[in-house]
């Protein structure tokens, strides 16, 4: 079984719903009619894919790909003014959670810039629509994601047992990344790294250990640089603060989508996590996705049957329960 942890969905209900507006993104069409949402340094060109769910069905019957968890993407509803941001992101929600059955899972989206109202998007998406899980971006709003104001996230996630996957949105200082493409380049997997190493000093997975973190994009450079925070953790009094082990040995238990397709930074993150805890992944259908590198660069990992087998599909099984 092949389960496709990463991968991302517009619903076809809210491009409608920004094209209509209020909205901070821009729509315009492509030369094959294709929505292309704007926004600073960025844009989305929302393809048959990323909308139509018989079109997907049919790719990935023809690449192998049982089952996709289907996710929203960057920079989510929390571009717009607060109360526009819960009300998109509770059609969004609305729609994954329709858009599930034997081919498709989902993780929900929050309107991250109104914490109050994250708080309650989260806990009607878990008790009303049976969500297990929720994407969340790499900062809100250019707030970290270990600021106070969302520990009552954190607290009601860990009580549900919930997975957080941290997926990257622009990165702090994005004027400098507004040339070549290189927000989504660099800026994304630093503001993972960045997202990840505040969280675990800041102690939010020390204090809420049920909690199931999932790192977007091979972590970034997290499996580069643990051993650095380490040092840190050894070297300054105030990363200790809120620890009682080194942060490597918190960042070994969040697991990593395999969206990194070169084999050897592959090999580095298998080494640092271990099998059990990579999950597959395309980015699919992101021009920057791609669903058979996905499946040739896992099969390529020299790994045995049944570690092959988990990193397809059976890791993801087991933390969504599918």
């Amino acid at each position: 079984m092949i389960i496709d942890f990463h991968n991302h969905y517009f619903p076809p209900q809210y491009i409608d719903a920004i094209r209509k507006g209020p909205s901070r993104f821009r729509v315009t069409e492509d030369g094959e009619g294709n929505p292309v949402l704007h926004s600073p340094g960025d844009y989305n060109v929302a393809v048959p894919g990323h909308r139509d769910l018989a079109f997907r069905k049919e790719v990935l019957a023809n690449h192998g790909v049982d089952i996709q968890v289907l996710s929203f993407t960057a920079p989510g509803t929390s571009i717009e003014e607060p109360s526009r941001a819960v009300e998109l992101a509770a059609l969004v929600n609305d729609s994954l959670a329709e858009a599930r059955g034997p081919h498709f899972s989902c993780l929900g989206t929050l309107p991250m810039n109104d914490p109050a109202g994250a708080l309650a998007e989260m806990q009607r998406a878990v008790e009303e629509l049976g969500m297990g899980g929720f994407m969340f971006f790499s900062n809100a709003s250019g707030i970290p994601l270990a600021d106070a104001r969302f520990e009552p996230l954190y607290a009601y996630a860990d009580s549900k047992e919930l997975v957080i996957f941290i997926h990257p949105t622009y990165p702090l200082g994005v004027e400098a990344m507004e040339h070549y493409m290189l927000m989504p380049l660099v800026g994304f997997t630093f503001d993972t790294t960045l997202a990840a190493a505040h969280l675990v000093f800041a102690g939010v997975p020390e204090r809420y250990p049920r909690i199931r973190w999932v790192l977007a994009h091979l972590g970034g450079a997290i499996p580069y640089l643990a051993e650095r925070l380490d040092r840190g953790y050894d070297a300054f009094e105030r990363c200790r603060i809120n620890l009682t082990r080194k942060p490597s040995e918190y960042l070994r238990e969040f697991y990593y989508d395999t969206v990194n397709f070169d084999l050897e930074a592959l090999k580095m993150a298998l080494n640092f996590a271990g099998s059990s805890k990579l999950l597959a992944g395309s980015d699919y259908p992101h021009m920057i996705g791609s669903l058979p590198r996905m499946v040739e660069t896992i099969h390529s990992l020299g790994l045995s049957k049944g570690e092959r087998e988990a990193v397809l599909g059976l890791n993801t099984a087991s933390l969504l329960g599918l």
